[in-house]
Parts: C-alpha cells; sequence; structure tokens
C-alpha cells in the first residue's frame, strides 16, 4: 500500500508573512490528482522573524547568506515538530518554496531563501526546493509556478484565483494551453496599511468598509502599465514599493479610505478578468476577507462561491508538495505559456541529508 502513494510535507511562506503554511500530503502515484491532506497547520511568524524577513529586500549579499541558513534552520524546526505532534511515520520528501526576498525576472534575479541542504540535514529527509531559479535562467517569470496544480488538480474550474500577498489567476486558453498571471497586489498592501493602525490585517475588510472611495485615486491604480500589459508578467515587492506605495503616499489618505479605494480595486482588476464567469475556483486568505468578496460580487454580478476552508488556506502548500513529486519523478512542473519560458521543464533542487 505505502509503495502506490507519495507522501510529502508542503511548505510555503507567502509576501503576506502571515506565517508558515506546512501540509502533510497523500498523491496517489498513478493519479496525482487524487490526493488528501492529513495534516495541515499555518504556524505564525515570531514579531523578530515578520521584521527579518520584511528588511531582507534591503540587505548586503554576506547577511542575506546568514539569512537564508538561519530561517532554513526556522523551517526545519517547524517541520520537525510538525512531524513529531502529527505522529507522521512516512515521508518521501519535503518539498518546500521558501520565503521570497526577491523577484525582478526582468533583470534574471530571483531569490527564495530556506537553504535546501541545512533543511535536509536537520530533517533527515530529502528537500525539494529553489523552484524557480531555472525557470529565470530559461528566460522565465519563474512565477506564478501554481497553474500546474492547477491544470492536474482543479482542471473542473474555469479560472482558479488565490487571493494572497498577490491576487493571481490560471485559466486553459482557447487551444488548451494554461495562462496565468499575478493579477494586482493584495494583502501585501492591506496587511501593510493595517499595520498601520496596530492590526495585523484588516479582518473582513471591517476598516476599509468605513472608508470613503478616493475616485481620482481609484482611476490612478487602474492606469498603471503593468495592468495593461499582456502575459506572461508577474509582481514583487519591489514592483509595490515603486509603483504601488509611492502613488499612495502622493494621496496622503487616512488609513480607512486608502484600502476601502484599494480594494475597490483590486476588485475591479479580478472582474476584468473574469467578467461575469461562475466556475472560479478562489483560495488565499484574502478570501475570508467579505467586504473584497462582496465587491468582487458586485462587479462580476456573481456571488463568490467558497470551498472547504482547508483548501482555501493551503492550496499552495498543496501544490507546492505536487511540485516536488513531478520533479522528483522529472516531469514537467513549469509551463512556458505560462511564465514565458523558452520550454516546458522540471525545475527544482533536490538535496539529501549529509549529515550523518
Amino acid at each position: 500500500m505505502l509503495d502506490e502513494k507519495y507522501f510529502v510535507i508542503g511548505v510555503m511562506s507567502g509576501t503576506s508573512l502571515d506565517g508558515v503554511d506546512v501540509v502533510y500530503v497523500e498523491f496517489k502515484k498513478k493519479d496525482f490528482s487524487k490526493y488528501e491532506i492529513v495534516f495541515s497547520e499555518t504556524i505564525s511568524y515570531s514579531v523578530d522573524w515578520v521584521e527579518r524577513l520584511r528588511g531582507g529586500i534591503s540587505l548586503t549579499r554576506d547577511a542575506l547568506l546568514v539569512l537564508d541558513i538561519e530561517y532554513a534552520e526556522l523551517l526545519s524546526n517547524l517541520i520537525n515538530d510538525f512531524i513529531y505532534r502529527n505522529n507522521i511515520k512516512n515521508v518521501d520528501f519535503i518539498a518546500s518554496h521558501g520565503h521570497t526576498i526577491f523577484h525582478q525576472p526582468d533583470k534574471g534575479i530571483t531569490l527564495q531563501i530556506g537553504d535546501g541542504q541545512t533543511i535536509a540535514n536537520k530533517t533527515s529527509k530529502k528537500v525539494v526546493c529553489d523552484f524557480r531559479t531555472q525557470d529565470v535562467a530559461f528566460g522565465g517569470q519563474g512565477a506564478p509556478l501554481v497553474p500546474i496544480g492547477d491544470k492536474i488538480l482543479f482542471s473542473k474550474f474555469k479560472y482558479c484565483i488565490n487571493l494572497g500577498g498577490f491576487a493571481n489567476i490560471s485559466f486553459d486558453n482557447a487551444i488548451g494551453k494554461r495562462i496565468a498571471f499575478d493579477l494586482c497586489p493584495l494583502n501585501i498592501v492591506l496587511n501593510h496599511y493595517a499595520r498601520k493602525l496596530g492590526r495585523d490585517f484588516d479582518d473582513g475588510g471591517r476598516i476599509a468598509m468605513k472608508g470613503k472611495l478616493n475616485e481620482d485615486l481609484f482611476e490612478k491604480l487602474n492606469s498603471i502599465d503593468y495592468y495593461h500589459q499582456k502575459p506572461p508578467k508577474s509582481l514583487g515587492l519591489e514592483w509595490v514599493q515603486k509603483n504601488i506605495f509611492s502613488l499612495l503616499n502622493e494621496f496622503n489618505d487616512d488609513t480607512p479610505t486608502i484600502l476601502r479605494t484599494f480594494v475597490e480595486h483590486a476588485a475591479f482588476q479580478i472582474y476584468k478578468s473574469i467578467g461575469n464567469e461562475v466556475s472560479v475556483l478562489y483560495t488565499g486568505g484574502g478570501v475570508f476577507n467579505t467586504f473584497l468578496t462582496s465587491r468582487i460580487d458586485f462587479f462580476s454580478n456573481q456571488r463568490v462561491v467558497l470551498m472547504e476552508k482547508k483548501l482555501i488556506e493551503y492550496k499552495e502548500a498543496l501544490i507546492f508538495a505536487l511540485l516536488g513529486v513531478l520533479r522528483v519523478e522529472n516531469k514537467i512542473n513549469c509551463l512556458a505559456s505560462v511564465t514565458g519560458a523558452n520550454s516546458d521543464h522540471s525545475s527544482g533542487k533536490i538535496y539529501t541529508n549529509k549529515s550523518s
């Protein structure tokens, strides 16, 4: 029975810094679409780690090397504890996304920290990680990577939308090729402004709901060049700092107004891609922002239908576990139609324990 399945731990950390998502998944080897999330958990970062990760973009090369190892040690401890508390006996490998510090694919740069060799040594498990670097080297965006999982696991939906640090979408075009791209920044912006009021996030969009819509700001946000570019395209923190925060700062509005206007902007950008389509899978923490989903409802004239909470919260960790399975089998896990790379390929580095 054991040799009929893969037993994988998937690990994901998003740009919104909500914490580390960890899942233990069983995949049937003959049909990866047959899976079960057996255990799942989001492990919050300490205040110190939130600040260290947020500040990673400004570190020197040597300081980044230190952070890479120390973050891998943190992940290793979290994974070991997760295995122990859930009494997990069988683990074929760990698939770790790491945490993105830089993502500038147009300059050939992407960096996800969380050294794979350190994790392999400290957990005594095989590790698959660093899924984005090869795609960038092949001329791609290195993102989004989740669409191959959408295609394999959730093909019954016309669109798959993740509402995380960034909102992104994937779908098959008219000739069956998977297309995917970042729609707009989302929680990376909303959480930034919620923190100005002493909150980790705007729970349910309650703060945004009290704000006023700034029509001029709304129009300027929607006129940003990125939204008029054709995919493949992707976003990163650096882009947000340059194009979003700088614009929002120009208006000097109160925080509820900024949140209200940005929610309207995000909902409108999502609507522009899905229109009135009803077959949409929504996942990610932004799904729980009921004010945001109500504005998507408003534009699309359709009600956002929610899936089970486990899938909403852990879909990305689940899919990175699947990316690891595909890499171990040397099967395609990066689609050129999505990232713009020069070919489909199997991406990710594999590490084994060298400490013993």
